[in-house]
């Protein structure tokens, strides 16, 4: 009797220990864990040591609550100009509550996978290709308000779509390359137009500022030469009214001066012409000779009338 009863005792204990350890659960931090009670929902429990009813009480689901990823793979979308792409991306999802995600759809995971999918090449198949390797921020866009609009009753909250590769056919490629070195070349040739005009406006306009400034310096050397002409002119007159004020007056050495100096000039001009060296005189040296002993007659006289007018105004120092 006693054996038997040692061995309740232990399988007593035994079973308490079972009943201890089956009614404590530790949930790990970042998961919550959804306890069912004879097979029904109860509760959501979150991180930390909680303790359950055992034999009624079960864990359900344990439900990543953290951010989460999944890798889209390769698929073939033909867009609305019947060009086939292929593309591939990743989504990046988070769980905001854990009952839902655990009973409102059967497997979260393979759930956004093909419902991204699906809205891939909706999206996708809806735009031109050239659209499509120009405007992948807006498939972006698009297709994460479609698919976390979807995913709300799941208790997922969709956080970001990225679109990883858009790989047109070859043949396209071939073809947008040599699109490309066109446009290129053709900015090329209006770039050059552009520089070939723009230097011919330039020299234009250099041109028409050099003949302007051309134009203002010969104005500018006529006035001058006017100018000169014009003071030449008044200084000849002046010289001329004196003479012939000199010669009204009777002065005969005045009118030799005159006819003197006009007869050298012309002379001189005869010598310093560049289309002859040797000159013939028409006229008698005799005449030139006499013109400058006039020239020479009328400086000695004027210089004794000099004289005379000194000694007149000087007093001689003898008589003080």
């Amino acid at each position: 009797m006693i054996e038997i009863s040692t061995m309740v005792s232990v399988l007593l204990v035994v079973l308490i220990i079972i009943l201890v350890f089956s009614s404590v659960v530790v949930v790990q931090q970042g998961y919550e864990f959804t306890i069912e009670r004879l097979g029904r929902y109860t509760e959501t429990i979150s991180p930390g040591l909680r303790v359950i009813i055992p034999f009624i009480d079960r864990i359900g689901r344990r439900i990543n609550m953290m951010e989460q990823v999944l890798d889209i793979p390769t698929q073939e979308v033909i867009t609305r100009d019947n060009a086939m792409v292929a593309a591939d991306g990743v989504v990046f999802f988070q769980v905001l509550d854990a009952a839902q995600a655990s009973y409102e759809v059967s497997n979260l995971e393979v759930a956004i996978l093909n419902l991204t999918m699906t809205n891939i090449r909706t999206v996708m198949g809806s735009m031109d290709l050239d659209e499509l390797l120009s405007k992948r921020d807006d498939i972006n866009a698009r297709l994460m308000n479609v698919v976390d609009e979807a995913t709300q009753p799941w208790g997922v909250k969709i956080t970001r779509i990225e679109i990883k590769d858009i790989t047109p056919p070859l043949d396209i490629v071939d073809a947008m390359a040599r699109q490309m070195k066109a446009e290129r070349d053709k900015r090329a040739t209006i770039l050059v137009a552009e520089g070939a005009r723009e230097s011919e406006i330039l020299e234009a306009e250099g041109s028409k500022r050099a003949a302007i400034l051309e134009a203002e310096g010969r104005r500018e050397a006529a006035f001058k030469d006017a100018e000169a002409r014009e003071r030449e002119a008044e200084a000849e007159a002046r010289a001329t009214q004196m003479v012939s004020e000199a010669i009204a007056s009777g002065n005969q050495q005045a009118i030799n001066y005159f006819i003197a100096q006009k007869y050298v000039e012309a002379v001189e001009k005869f010598a310093v012409s560049p289309n002859q060296k040797t000159i013939f005189m028409p006229l008698e040296a005799s005449s030139l000779i006499g013109s400058i002993g006039g020239i020479s007659e009328l400086f000695s006289s004027l210089n004794e009338d000099g004289k005379a007018k000194a000694s007149k105004g000087s007093v001689p120092s003898t008589k003080e």
